[in-house]
């Protein structure tokens, strides 16, 4: 892929690595951010992480809203760091405090915030979204007081950084209603589906199965988790691989619930082939705008299908007790740091299916 990379000279305020378009990357100071509302917390970024999100972001420029070389977009959203500087109503952090950040600042007031169902605000403010939003890929991010939560000290600040898809795992395990002797199939295991079957064991499942059609990554699974693993036959339909699943785990009447992972239409067509009568599926993978799904299939077996959004009211204080007791353990999903400056080799890692987890080093290890 074509690169166009600025680099930037040693003297700065607040380093930033800015997306000008698919491909064209530029390190240029900015304004440091200034404590305006007095619950605010200006937050110096130790470590950013890479997501399929940033990929595409670095391939085609965005979603349905792009960056251009008139609005360009300060990348980052999985974020940890160390407080620098905060507001005079703050009482619950000081600079110095080790801190993961929550990457979505909703507005507080409309009927989804006052339900606690903030990741469905309207007004939501999401880092690395354009046109305005900027992200965490500058020495300094300002965030709300409540946004940013004091990590534990048996807690890396690089493991800090993967509290924000742990949290994704822990809202979709809580839509499911995980809990001790159910029967689990995630489908994927990238980060996501690595860290969902790591909740469903935490939560007790009898049995946690992971399946995906990159051998590397389930072999990688079966190493981190001990799960038992399924590779699909891509010739055989979403029914048949059911079957065959089935049969390979000596599943007569199959799962209690689907955590579907991919946003492949197959992948949820299999899952809900391979659903127990009365089970759930939790969609938290995003694929395409329209999918097909087998309805009679559905009504047959009264499945329930819920939508997972990011995470809401609780999901990162539970993320971080599951980290903080060793419940959940995410070192090894860390395979590579890049410097601040060498940015876009980490989204370059990430397209090409290199490693799990890529990080981005803060300003001050460029």
């Amino acid at each position: 892929m074509t690169q166009s990379v600025t680099c930037p000279d040693s003297s700065h305020q607040n380093l930033s690595c800015l997306l000008y378009g698919p491909g064209n990357v530029d390190f240029e100071d900015r304004p440091m951010p200034q404590i305006e509302d007095p619950y605010d917390v200006i937050v110096n970024i130790s470590y950013t992480g890479v997501c399929g999100s940033d990929v595409h972001f670095w391939k085609h420029g965005g979603y349905a809203r792009k960056v251009s070389e008139l609005q360009p977009l300060v990348m980052g959203h999985e974020a940890s760091g160390i407080v620098h500087t905060v507001g005079p109503a703050v009482t619950q952090l000081k600079p110095g405090d080790r801190v993961a950040i929550e990457p979505g600042f909703s507005c507080r007031r409309c009927k989804y915030c006052k339900a606690g169902r903030y990741n469905l605000c309207p007004s939501m403010k999401f880092a690395a979204d354009p046109p305005s939003t900027h992200g965490t890929l500058s020495q300094f991010f300002k965030i709300p007081e409540d946004f940013a939560y004091k990590i534990p000290d048996s807690l890396s600040l690089e493991e800090a950084v993967l509290v924000e898809p742990l949290s994704v795992a822990v809202h979709g395990a809580r839509l499911a209603d995980l809990r001790p002797g159910l029967k689990v199939l995630v489908q994927g295991s990238g980060t996501i589906g690595l860290l969902t079957a790591a909740v469903a064991k935490a939560y007790g499942a009898r049995d946690v199965f992971i399946t995906d059609i990159n051998k590397d990554k389930l072999d990688f699974a079966k190493d981190y988790l001990g799960c038992p693993t399924f590779f699909p036959n891509l010739a055989s339909t979403p029914e048949e691989n059911a079957a065959i699943f089935q049969e390979e785990m000596n599943l007569n009447d199959g799962v209690d619930v689907v955590m579907e992972c991919t946003g492949v239409e197959a992948s949820a067509q299999t899952g809900i082939f391979v659903l127990a009568a009365g089970g759930v599926l939790v969609q938290t993978g995003l694929g395409k705008p329209m999918q097909a799904l087998p309805l009679h299939a559905m009504c047959e077996k009264e499945i329930v299908i819920k939508t997972a959004f990011r995470y809401a009211s609780g999901d990162y204080e539970v993320a971080l007790e599951l980290l903080g007791s060793g419940k959940v353990c995410v070192s090894s999903l860390i395979s590579s740091i890049v410097p601040f400056v060498k940015a876009p080799e980490a989204w370059e890692k990430t397209m090409n299916g290199d490693g799990i987890k890529n990080l981005i080093q803060g300003v001050k290890g460029a």
